[in-house]
């Protein structure tokens, strides 16, 4: 998984009733914009560090040039 300063980072409720959470990303601390992230979440303003599991998908929201 890869995410770029800008993008959204998604985790889906994976029980009935529980909500998606989601935040911005902002800083991708691995290499080529891989995990760890430091994601500001929408809930709640706080920021951590946070390593993705199979439940989380990244929606690119910044326009930036990858090439």
């Amino acid at each position: 998984m890869q995410a770029h300063k800008g993008d959204r980072i998604v985790i889906h409720g994976q029980r009935a009733g529980r909500p998606d959470r989601d935040g911005e990303v902002l800083e991708a601390r691995g290499e080529n914009g891989e995990p760890p992230f430091v994601v500001r979440w929408e809930d709640n303003g706080h920021e951590t560090l946070f390593f993705p599991g199979d439940n989380t998908s990244v929606q690119c929201l910044a326009h930036r040039d990858r090439a």
